[in-house]
Parts: C-alpha cells; sequence; structure tokens
C-alpha cells in the first residue's frame, strides 16, 4: 500500500488551504458596496447613473475578465495567475477605500472585480488539478467558503463601518482579508515549474460551439440571473411588504445564509450520485415555490420563503461541481469554466434590471415574480441535459486518453 509522503501532505494541505481562502474572497468587492451604497454616493456626491453604473460593474467584470483568464493561465501558469489575480484585488480593494476621486473609486472596484472574476474563472480547474477524485468534496468546501463570505460582507460591512468610523473602514477591511488569501499563493506558485508545458488549444469559441458549453452557460446564466434579481430587489420587496428596513435587511441575509450548510452537502452529494438529476430537480423546484409563496404570503410567511428561495440559490455550487465534472483535464475546464461564467454573467445582467423596469410598470412585486418564475422554469430542462455523462473533449472530438496525464497535487 502507497505512503503518502509528510511533503505531499503538506502540499495538498497548503492548496485547500489556498483554495478555501481565496474563495472567502471572492464576493466582498462585489457585495460590500451595496450596505454602505448611500454613504457612499453621499461622500461623492455621486449621481444616481454613476450609481448604477458601479452596482453593474460585478457583472461587466466577471464577463469580460472571466473569459481571459484560461488564455492567460495558459501563458503565465495557474497558480501564477491566481496569485496576480488576488493581488490585483488587494490594490483594487485598498485602493478604493482610500481615493478621494470618484472616477479613481470605481477604475479600482474595477480592478479588484478583475482580479475577482479571474480567480473565480479557474478555481474549478485548480480543483480538477489537484483533487480530481475530489471534485465534489473540494467544491463542496470551497462553495461554502464563497457562501460564508459573500454572507459575511453583506452582514458586516455596515457595522465594521460604524465602529470604525465610515464607510472607508468598511470597505477597507475586505482588502487586509485578501492580503491574507495571497500569503498561501506565494508558495504554490512554484508549481508552475512542474507542470505540463503543452499549449492550451481549447479556445472559448470552441467550447461555444458545443452543446455542452450552450447549456452550461444558459444553466448558469439562468440561476446567476435569479440569485441578481433576489440579492438586488428583495431586502425592498420586503420592506414594501411592510417590513423595517433592518428586518428586510435581516431577511436577505438569512435567505444568503440558507445557502451555506446546502453548499456543503449537496456538492458531494451531486458528484456521486448516479442520477444528479434528482439533486437538481430537488433544489430548482424551490424557486417556483418560494415565488408563489412570495405571491401569497410575502409578510406572514416571510421566513419560510427566504429559506426556500435561500435553498434554490445552491444551483450555484451545482453548477460550479458540474463544471469540474463536464471535462476531461483541468485545460478543458478552465475553457468551460471562462465560456460558462463569462457567457452566464451577461445573461445574468438582466435580472436585476428587467425586475426593475416591471416592479416600476405595474407599481407592485406580483408580476416582477412571476417573471422570475418564468425564468428559472427552462433551468429544468437545462439540468437534464447537463446531467448526462457528458464531456467537453468528446464534444470538441479531443483524445478521452489525454486525461491520462493530468497531474494531481500528489504529483505538482
Amino acid at each position: 500500500m502507497d505512503r503518502v509522503s509528510p511533503s505531499t501532505r503538506r502540499a495538498t494541505v497548503l492548496v485547500l488551504v489556498g483554495i478555501v481562502a481565496l474563495s472567502f474572497n471572492l464576493r466582498p468587492a462585489a457585495v460590500s458596496v451595496g450596505p454602505v451604497l448611500a454613504e457612499l454616493r453621499a461622500g461623492f456626491d455621486m449621481s444616481g447613473p454613476v450609481a448604477g453604473l458601479l452596482t453593474s460593474l460585478p457583472v461587466v467584470a466577471f464577463a469580460v475578465f472571466g473569459a481571459l483568464a484560461p488564455a492567460a493561465a495558459g501563458r503565465v501558469g495557474l497558480h501564477r495567475v491566481t496569485l496576480l489575480a488576488i493581488l490585483a484585488a488587494v490594490a483594487g480593494l485598498l485602493g478604493r477605500a482610500v481615493t478621494g476621486s470618484e472616477t479613481l473609486f470605481l477604475l479600482l472596484s474595477l480592478l479588484a472585480l478583475g482580479g475577482m472574476a479571474v480567480a473565480n474563472v479557474l478555481l474549478p480547474s485548480l480543483v480538477k488539478l489537484h483533487f480530481p477524485d475530489r471534485i465534489g468534496l473540494v467544491t463542496a468546501i470551497y462553495t461554502t467558503a464563497l457562501s460564508v463570505g459573500l454572507t459575511a460582507a453583506l452582514v458586516l460591512t455596515v457595522p465594521i463601518s460604524d465602529a470604525l468610523g465610515g464607510w472607508r473602514w468598511g470597505l477597507g477591511t475586505w482588502a487586509l482579508l485578501a492580503v491574507l488569501a495571497a500569503v498561501p499563493w506565494v508558495a504554490l506558485v512554484a508549481h508552475d515549474r512542474h507542470l505540463d508545458t503543452t499549449p492550451r488549444t481549447i479556445g472559448y469559441r470552441q467550447v461555444a460551439r458545443t452543446r455542452l458549453g450552450q447549456a452550461m452557460a444558459l444553466f448558469f446564466g439562468l440561476q446567476s440571473l435569479q440569485a441578481y434579481a433576489i440579492f438586488g430587489w428583495f431586502a425592498q420587496l420586503w420592506r414594501d411588504s411592510g417590513y423595517s428596513a433592518t428586518t428586510a435587511g435581516l431577511l436577505a441575509g438569512l435567505l444568503a445564509a440558507t445557502a451555506i450548510p446546502l453548499s456543503l452537502v449537496l456538492p458531494n452529494v451531486l458528484a456521486r450520485t448516479a442520477d444528479p438529476r434528482r439533486v437538481l430537480f430537488a433544489v430548482v423546484l424551490a424557486y417556483p415555490v418560494g415565488y408563489v409563496g412570495l405571491m401569497v404570503a410575502p409578510y406572514s410567511l416571510a421566513l419560510a420563503w427566504a429559506i426556500v428561495v435561500g435553498a434554490a440559490t445552491a444551483t450555484f455550487p451545482l453548477i460550479l461541481t458540474l463544471i469540474g465534472l463536464r471535462a476531461r483535464t483541468p485545460e478543458g475546464t478552465a475553457a468551460l469554466s471562462a465560456f460558462t461564467q463569462s457567457t452566464g454573467y451577461l445573461l445574468a445582467a438582466l435580472g436585476p434590471f428587467l425586475v426593475g423596469v416591471v416592479h416600476d410598470a405595474t407599481g407592485g412585486w406580483t408580476w416582477p415574480l412571476v417573471l422570475l418564475l418564468a425564468l428559472a422554469l427552462p433551468l429544468l430542462p437545462l439540468a437534464a441535459y447537463v446531467s448526462r455523462p457528458l464531456m467537453l473533449e468528446d464534444q470538441l472530438g479531443r483524445d478521452p486518453d489525454r486525461s491520462a496525464g493530468a497531474p494531481r497535487s500528489a504529483r505538482s
């Protein structure tokens, strides 16, 4: 029986710590602005259109910079690019917390979000590279860390700002945590010297021509559309239903927190089950249940519907798990991840906008919820397709035996 050497075990632990620390920091750059947006606008005398641009930057960054991640990793190295992405996020987060220029605040926010977008796309490839036999388990761990980071940024940015003296402290705190996330990757960049240097040949357009790539991008886009609409508007929905701003914010926090335990369990269940449709269908169907419930009893049963809709948002860690399962190599995983996420985020940008338009036109929340329900239903046939044992390389006509030499952390 082969024994794992202490050095190999330490390397594996370092990779896992690096992935978890990185994941925790993937969302604060995007969501920490929202809780202090009013104070930020007052500080810069920011107009409504500029504030709208600021809130749309996360989607733009994830779509544009995410698409560039595989090519950058192929030229510079997967681990080096990950470290550079974290450092870009640190620079952007810290810089925007101290600048007095509105323009620089926007540009530095874009820098931070661009770094996180690149890291976001590369994570499934890192999991595929280092943990090819434990994709479900490691994805469960890192998506849980991501959910914790998202919830923490939503809940803690305002208390930190109040305690330390203003919104700049509330935003700048997340830069310090990003610095800690960079530490493991300083050591991990050495792995790039030992990996296969075969040119990366799976491109964005090639993935776009496959049915698997198209289905994955649609699934990712529609579930992200739901999430952006939910986090952008549901606090206001509960305020309009009669709750105070504080209570509405707590309900939104509960919705986000519901995904944390599910993110820890469901990806591993999905990876191990013979029929992933059961897991995907159960989670996707929580959307219509929650939306109908909010139409009928948005106030009296708000707690229940927050939990149900929060459970539906667990589609996010499940689609990330599928990205790792639907390619044979780290190269294929990176390409599929880039196309799925960058294209999907472009579609997701429509969610908050459409909900806002319908809400303004109708003066209520019934028709926006009907819209979200209608856009959730296509997730069911898409889930049925991506649950099939399909592989990106097979649809590209690549040799499936290429995976035989795929490196693991034990050999890196």
